[in-house]
């Protein structure tokens, strides 16, 4: 190989290789140590999937003069979007582009030909960045491999061009933040000289996306043996000639109202309005013969209240995509559900090794810990409003499809459901290369009833570290700048002193947890215990047994980090209090004692949980969302060990918080909240981290489970 990739759910990944290296006769991973142990032979050439690669082009152009981003060494101009842009973000902006080449290096060295992009390819398709992607995907596909996308909701954000997009946060070489917008934007109009204009910055919809990018899956080649979408009809069986022609945009559309799918769809007795006529970008492929590769469109854009039936294509008559996914589906493209069934029909009927794959999960990717998170977290945390219903999974399960990859959230995990009649489904997600965790997934059928997933994770990126001159004069802007925006978007340096790309990951989401999602998610109270109390303290406080109230905190400083500040005032009770605040200290010995008890007979060293810092703690809850398995095995196992010694020590009954409204009242104990609270949150935590296996595992079609291939899996059970 080229480049270091570091495969965490070795010995699993090296049997990948092993794999891979029998059923395509290439060579496998030349850096490995450990003698692979012969696994079964494939059923079918391995696919690669790599979700939400939200590609950059950090050397593109923007043909514009005025600003041609920062000149670096070989000639090279970087258009990078700012470092606190990213540690505010989701995903990264400009690493993921260094790690998008290392997966396909690794693929590639691998021995893998076909590889699946389950939207979120790009970051939000402008033509900079579409073109910048098609470039690297005709380069690898020169080399053998094959690409198959599907669209996210970043591509296309809309369904048609928007001329008025773009980003306030490119950084010039002064460090600063650069406004770059398209041409049709209203400062642009308006001739803002603080402002870059070009139509490289534009939105693509669905026609110039597939004119890019038609080599890509949306558009079939000779090769195939088959390429349909949801409205061929080969009069005389498949041929390349058909297809082409069932290719064309113009027939592969649909009727989307505001209430529904329109055409054939619309349910007797209903109105429906705002209808217009769309591009489904679906498609099925037979690369090779055998393998069904199912790209679906997920994307759902509903027609809003700005819809103008005189303007149709005008990008602001329809809702985002993004908190649609399959429910709307359901509702908005029953033409999908209908297609997929009758593939899923004729896939089984002919013996073909059918792998599904769109944008969006088919089901709850927490762990089905979603109901837990609600009624804990902030209302909308976490953005649970994009889990699917359970009628939605059902309604999926019902189609006959048994295997799904998608993205979206970028989340690594895995889930399963099986309704009344034993019709089984199995959800893969396939994490994001852009943020912690960062993976790809290789799925391989070994036989007709069971598929093998490998997951490879992106540790060690060649360049990653190309760019960190450019954050570095950000870094001292920033910090010698009095202006309190600029203040106020100060970063911690320790990011750039990271070693590798899973370094670089697991500090920028310590720094997202720290600057966006402990205000966005967490109550607060909770926040203020969150980013307050080390493991030892939390520890403490399970135990603590007190009457000392929150109001008196203030009389009993330095003894728990805790304050009455998220609490609202309640009514004292008429009796003298029950307790001094001076009993707080003898109080807090009596728990420290039991604690350190508990530490003991769980073989842990209970002076060791001190060093677990909030800040760990929060990055560490945040980072398992997000990569569930892959975040264990990062933390290692003692610090699992830790954390499960929290996940039983809450009382098993804790006493119900009083409130005033919505706020805690500052009449409660001080350990009443964080005991009724973080206990959810540790069961929670519990949860994310004994999930479905994730890592490396089987799908057992005929038993209808999800297997554990990895005898060395960390988990919190």
């Amino acid at each position: 190989m080229t480049h270091s990739l570091r495969h965490t759910l070795i010995p699993s990944a090296f049997a990948a290789i092993a794999v891979l290296a029998a059923v395509t006769a290439c060579g496998g991973d030349s850096g490995s140590s450990a003698p692979a142990p012969t696994p079964p032979a494939a059923f079918s050439p391995s696919v690669a999937l790599m979700t939400d690669v939200h590609f950059e082009d950090v050397y593109g152009d923007f043909k514009n003069s005025s600003f041609s981003g920062i000149p670096g060494t070989g000639g090279k101009n970087a258009t990078i979007r700012t470092m606190y842009a990213q540690l505010t973000s989701t995903r990264l902006f400009n690493e993921n582009y260094f790690a998008f080449r290392a997966a396909l290096d690794d693929a590639f060295a691998k021995g893998i030909k076909y590889v699946a992009l389950p939207g979120d390819y790009t970051d939000d398709a402008q033509p900079v960045n579409v073109d910048g992607i098609a470039a690297i995907l005709q380069e690898y596909r020169a080399k053998g491999m094959r690409f198959f996308i599907a669209p996210g909701n970043h591509d296309p954000n809309e369904p048609f061009d928007d001329d008025e997009a773009g980003k306030n946060d490119f950084l010039t070489k002064d460090g600063k933040e650069q406004k770059v917008f398209a041409t049709g934007n209203a400062a642009c109009k308006a001739a803002d000289a603080t402002v870059v204009c070009t139509d490289q910055l534009k939105e693509l919809g669905y026609e110039n996306i597939i004119a890019r990018l038609g080599d890509f899956g949306f558009m079939p080649t000779s090769t195939d043996v088959l390429w349909e979408t949801p409205f061929s009809q080969y009069a005389n069986g498949y041929n390349y000639t058909d297809a082409k022609t069932q290719s064309a945009l113009a027939n592969r559309q649909f009727e989307i109202c505001a209430e529904g799918e329109g055409g054939a769809y619309k349910v007797a007795g209903t109105t429906y309005t705002k209808c217009a006529n769309l591009v489904d970008a679906s498609y099925l492929v037979e690369p090779t013969k055998g393998l069904w590769l199912l790209s679906i469109d997920a994307n759902v854009y509903i027609p809003n209240a700005r819809f103008d039936a005189a303007n149709p294509k005008s990008f602001k008559g329809y809702d985002g995509a993004g908190n649609a996914g399959w429910n709307k589906v359901l509702t908005h493209k029953k033409h999908l559900i209908e297609w997929i069934t009758k593939v899923s029909a004729r896939a089984k009927a002919e013996g073909k090794q059918l792998i599904a794959f769109s944008h969006y999960p088919t089901m709850d990717f927490y762990a089905n810990q979603t109901d837990a998170m609600k009624a804990v977290f902030k209302s909308g945390a976490f953005q649970t409003a994009r889990v699917p219903e359970t009628a939605t999974t059902a309604a999926l399960a019902a189609t006959g499809l048994q295997l799904h990859v998608g993205g979206h959230m970028h989340f690594n995990g895995s889930n399963e459901y099986t309704d009344n009649t034993g019709r089984y489904l199995a959800n893969v997600q396939s994490p994001s290369l852009a943020v912690y965790g960062a993976a790809y997934k290789i799925v391989t059928y070994k036989s007709v009833d069971t598929a093998d997933v490998q997951t490879v994770a992106l540790n060690d990126v060649p360049r990653f570290k190309e760019l960190f001159p450019h954050y570095q004069v950000e870094y001292d802007y920033l910090q010698a700048s009095m202006v309190p925006a600029d203040i106020a978007k100060r970063w911690n340096h320790g990011v750039l002193d990271t070693r590798s790309y899973g370094e670089f990951t697991r500090y920028y989401f310590g720094e997202l947890s720290r600057l966006r999602f402990m205000d966005e998610y967490w109550p607060c109270e909770m926040k203020e215990a969150a980013v307050n109390l080390t493991l030892q303290q939390m520890l403490v406080l399970s135990q603590l047994n007190t009457a000392v109230t929150l109001a008196q905190l203030k009389d009993a400083p330095n003894i728990v980090p805790l304050s009455a500040t998220c609490a609202a005032a309640g009514t004292p009770p008429a009796s003298p209090v029950a307790a001094p605040a001076t009993q707080l200290g003898a109080d807090w010995a009596t728990a420290t004692t039991k604690a350190r008890a508990l530490a003991v007979a769980a073989g842990l060293d209970f002076d060791a949980l001190a060093a677990v810092t909030p800040y760990e703690f929060y990055g560490d809850f945040h980072r398992t969302v997000y990569a569930g398995e892959l975040a264990l095995r990062d933390m290692g196992e003692l610090r699992v060990k830790q954390y499960k010694l929290l996940m039983s020590a809450f009382p098993a009954a804790p006493a119900a918080i009083v409130k005033v409204g919505d706020k805690p009242s500052d009449q409660n104990a001080v350990q009443v909240a964080f005991q009724a609270q973080f206990k959810q949150v540790f069961a929670i935590f519990k949860g994310l981290g004994s999930g479905k296996p994730s890592g490396h595992f089987t799908i057992d079609f005929k038993n209808k489970k999800l297997v554990n291939a990895d005898t060395a899996g960390v988990s919190f059970n």
